[in-house]
């Protein structure tokens, strides 16, 4: 999980104020930007891929990815846990924080794509159950027609043998997952490789896309 830490939003702070003084001085430029950007400048998508053990790791290779959250989303109750997301109609996903300046919305839903199996409407890999299933939560309807346009562009190229079955669904409420499941490729990085290559996800990855797209 990529985290905005304090030392980073104490550091743009400062910067803030120090440009402030500099541009009241009168020494900047009239009428211009200072081109810095803030936390609030960040854009967001979440996406459900499986284990977001798996998913939060492949985002967190991507420039211009800021942070990455695991969690829960789409599901009919408030505050769902690891043990009871499912039960819940929960989906497992992660939470990207990115700067459209570096890596664009559609740039992360292409990438997105050929790090899952869309064809599978039962799960991923050898995780099974609806928690497990794919899906893009759009935040805005700029974002639902960008996914929409991927999954076009997808099956217009026959490269997949059947159809997509990622859901594009409205955003709903994100619920941050437990301390536990945040930077586990980091916290227990062989546990991590055990389970990924057990799964076959890179496997299958290759037999889909006929090459390791997430490096």
């Amino acid at each position: 999980m990529k985290t905005l830490s304090s030392s980073f939003v104490g550091a743009v702070a400062g910067l803030s104020a120090g440009l402030f003084a500099f541009f009241s001085s009168g020494a900047g430029a009239h009428g211009q930007s200072s081109g810095i950007k803030t936390v609030a400048d960040l854009e967001t998508a979440v996406f459900a891929g499986g284990c977001f053990w798996c998913v939060e790791a492949d985002f967190d290779k991507i420039d211009g990815v800021v942070e990455t959250v695991s969690g829960y989303t789409g599901g009919r109750t408030d505050n769902p846990t690891y043990k009871t997301h499912s039960e819940e109609g929960h989906l497992e996903a992660v939470k990207v924080s990115f700067d459209a300046g570096e890596v664009s919305f559609e740039e992360l839903v292409e990438y997105f794509f050929r790090n899952i199996d869309p064809t599978d409407a039962g799960g991923q890999f050898c995780d099974r159950g609806n928690s497990y299933t794919t899906a893009v939560f759009a935040q805005d309807s700029e974002q639902a027609e960008v996914a929409r346009a991927q999954i076009d562009d997808i099956e217009a190229s026959g490269v997949l043998d059947e159809p997509v079955v990622t859901k594009i669904r409205e955003a709903a409420e994100f619920f941050r997952a437990e301390d536990y499941h945040q930077d586990y490729y980091l916290k227990q990085p062989a546990k991590y490789r055990f389970y990924r290559k057990a799964c076959r996800r890179d496997a299958r990855l290759d037999d889909i896309w006929g090459e390791d797209p997430s490096g």
